[in-house]
Order: structure tokens, then C-alpha cells, then sequence
């Protein structure tokens, strides 16, 4: 019987080993004297200092916070007023609507692409920044709707019934009720939306111009090349980065309470 309960464990530790202990070489040779990433010569800092002299990898940085800075906001605003629509209506194909909603998340990348690049070719959007963002926004929206749907889901109805019986609008209601009360939900959606915008490659190379570079197309193009211990830096200061988006999404998420006793107070 021990052995039996010693078996889940092991299967945990060997999945987290295989998924962290990569990250934690790549961080740990990111500190490494080297320029040969499988040499350790010693601890140093002078890689971090390259990275932070390359202008033309903070353009990219800076050209990749811009578009997911901008397509988290305006998936925001769509994904929440979709999720706050779709609560509010009722028909026989609102389950089918609800599903193609989302299938942005279910196809892969590399036909969003391909797509993308086709519409935006037929309708003569030029590619660049605008392309980006139009791209990003329309896979991230999912992300938004999703968790702010949940929300909606599990709000208490008695609430918005209160504030309209004291002789509150619709308006009024959505805006001291339910968007304080989902709130939390559309901030959580819009950092996940902001994590994957400034993570994606796929999408990005079919729709950038030759002037728009992002952070993530210039690595995998640096990496053809091989993996230097400046990439090996860059990635350890974006998984950190990472960890405090998903961590500060997760908090977030959780979100406060209110009561009826708070809606009759207002």
C-alpha cells in the first residue's frame, strides 16, 4: 500500500522536473562567464549588461509592450461587453454563438496566421503595427470573455434586482454593480491577453512589415544563429515577468464580495 501511494508523487515530480528544470538552466547560464552556454566559466553579470546596450532589442521590446499594451485593452472592452451581452439574452443558438466565441483559443497558430495574412491581403489592411494589433486583439479576446462570462455566471442576480427595484437605471446598475463585481475577472483576462500577446511568434511573422520588429520574432531569428547567454538573460527577465502577470492575475481574480446589505447601503 505505500508503494501504491508513492506512485502519484513520483509521476508529479518527474513532470515538474521536466517542465522547470530547463527554465532553471537557462536562468542559471544566464549569470554564466561563458559566451558557450554548455561551458560554466563562472558567475557574472556582463551578459545582463549586453542585453540592456542592444537598442535594437529594446525597439523590439518596446514595439512588443505597445501591442500588447493596446490589444489587451481593446480585448478588454470587446471580450467584456460580449460576455455582458450574451448574459443578457436568450435563444436557441446562444450556445453555438458562445462557442465560435472562443475558437480563436482552439486553432492552432499557425492557420490563425495564415488567415490573418489572407484578410488583411484581401481587404488591403497593410501589415505593421496596425495588422499586429488587429490580429492580437481578435485572439485575445477569448481570454476576456471567457473569465468574465464565469463571473457573470456566479454573481448573485438578486443583487442587480435590488439596485433596480430602489429605482436604479440599467445603466447605473451596470456601473455600480456589475462592473465593479466583474472587474476583477476582466483585469485578470486582460493581463492573460497582455501574456500571450507579447508571447506569440506564429501569428506575428504572417502580419509584420519589414519596419515592425517584436521581441519574440527577433529571438527566434537570433536563434538561428545559436543560443547566446544575452537571449539566455532576456528570457530569464521575461519568466520573470511572466510569474508576476500570472501572479498578480491569480490575486486579482479572486476578487471582493459584495452583499445585498452593500447594494441597499448605496
Amino acid at each position: 500500500m505505500k508503494n501504491k501511494t508513492k506512485l502519484p508523487n513520483v509521476y508529479l515530480g518527474v513532470i515538474l522536473a521536466l517542465m522547470y528544470v530547463p527554465i532553471l538552466l537557462v536562468i542559471l547560464y544566464s549569470f554564466n562567464e561563458s559566451k558557450i552556454s554548455s561551458v560554466w566559466a563562472g558567475f557574472s553579470l556582463k551578459w545582463y549588461e549586453e542585453l540592456f546596450r542592444d537598442k535594437a532589442m529594446f525597439q523590439a521590446l518596446g514595439n512588443t509592450l505597445f501591442l500588447g499594451v493596446v490589444s489587451s485593452l481593446s480585448a478588454g472592452v470587446i471580450g467584456t461587453l460580449g460576455a455582458y451581452g450574451m448574459s443578457k439574452v436568450n435563444f436557441r443558438s446562444k450556445g453555438a454563438v458562445e462557442y465560435l466565441s472562443t475558437l480563436p483559443i482552439m486553432i492552432p497558430e499557425i492557420i490563425l496566421g495564415m488567415v490573418f495574412m489572407a484578410f488583411f491581403s484581401l481587404i488591403g489592411i497593410p501589415f505593421g503595427m496596425g495588422a499586429l494589433i488587429l490580429a492580437h486583439t481578435a485572439f485575445c479576446i477569448p481570454y476576456v470573455f471567457m473569465l468574465v462570462k464565469a463571473r457573470l455566471v456566479g454573481m448573485d442576480k438578486t443583487l442587480s434586482e435590488a439596485a433596480l427595484d430602489l429605482g436604479a437605471s440599467p445603466v447605473r446598475v451596470f456601473f455600480d454593480i456589475t462592473l465593479p463585481l466583474t472587474m476583477p475577472a476582466i483585469v485578470s483576462g486582460m493581463l492573460l491577453a497582455f501574456a500571450m500577446s507579447i508571447d506569440d511568434v506564429i501569428i506575428s511573422v504572417f502580419v509584420t512589415g519589414p519596419e515592425v520588429n517584436t521581441l519574440p520574432i527577433k529571438i527566434y531569428t537570433q536563434l538561428k544563429t545559436g543560443v547566446t547567454p544575452e537571449i539566455n538573460a532576456l528570457c530569464t527577465l521575461l519568466f520573470l515577468a511572466t510569474l508576476l502577470l500570472c501572479g498578480l492575475a491569480a490575486w486579482l481574480g479572486r476578487g471582493p464580495k459584495k452583499t445585498k446589505k452593500d447594494v441597499t447601503a448605496k
